[in-house]
C-alpha cells in the first residue's frame, strides 16, 4: 500500500477505489458491516465521503471511526497497518511543525540581528553627528577663548598705557603751577 500523506490524500484513494472496484454505498456500507458490526458507519456519511470535493473538507471525517474503517476494508489494510499509517502521518506532521518552528525562529534571529544591525547604524549615525557637533563647538569656543585672550592683552595693555599716562599727568611739574594758580 502507498504511503499516504493526509487525509486529503486518504479519501482520494477511497474515492479511486470506490469507483475503480464500481462500489455502491449499500455495498460498502454491507463491507463495513460484516467486518465492523452493524451501524459502525452510517449511510449519510458515506454519501459525505464519496460526494465530489468531500476530500476539500477532511477535517469532518475521524479518523477512528470512519477512516480506518473503510481503509482496513477498501484499501485490504489491516488494522496495525492503518494505525501504522496514522502513527506514520502524524510523526511527519510533528516533524514538519518542528522544521516550521525552527525555520520561523532561524527568521526571528535574522529579523532581530537585522534590527540590531539597523540600530547600531542608528547609533553610529547620531554619535557621529554629536562628535560634529561637539568638535564644532569646541572650536567655537577655541576662537571665542582666542578673542578673550586678546581683547584682555589689548586690555591690559591699554591700562597699562592710562597708567603711564595717569603717572605723567601726576608727575607732570605744570600741574603744580596750575594749583598755586588757583589759589
Amino acid at each position: 500500500m502507498e504511503y499516504l500523506a493526509d487525509t486529503r490524500e486518504i479519501i482520494l484513494a477511497l474515492k479511486r477505489v470506490y469507483d475503480k472496484e464500481d462500489l455502491s454505498l449499500d455495498k460498502v456500507l454491507a463491507m463495513v458491516s460484516e467486518k465492523y458490526g452493524k451501524n459502525s458507519i452510517s449511510k449519510a456519511t458515506l454519501q459525505r465521503l464519496f460526494k465530489d470535493g468531500s476530500e476539500d473538507n477532511p477535517a469532518s471525517f475521524r479518523y477512528e471511526t470512519t477512516l480506518i474503517p473503510l481503509c482496513n476494508t477498501l484499501l485490504n489494510t489491516n488494522e496495525g497497518k492503518t494505525n501504522d499509517l496514522l502513527l506514520r502521518f502524524k510523526k511527519d506532521l510533528i516533524e514538519e511543525y518542528a522544521t516550521l518552528v525552527s525555520e520561523l525562529k532561524d527568521e526571528i534571529k535574522t529579523i532581530k540581528e537585522h534590527e540590531k544591525l539597523k540600530y547600531a547604524e542608528k547609533l553610529e549615525k547620531e554619535t557621529k553627528h554629536f562628535n560634529d557637533s561637539l568638535a564644532f563647538m569646541s572650536h567655537q569656543i577655541e576662537l571665542k577663548d582666542q578673542r578673550i585672550d586678546a581683547l584682555l592683552t589689548t586690555t591690559t595693555d591699554l591700562m597699562a598705557t592710562n597708567n603711564k599716562l595717569l603717572k605723567q599727568l601726576m608727575d607732570c611739574p605744570l600741574r603744580k603751577e596750575d594749583k598755586s594758580c588757583k589759589e
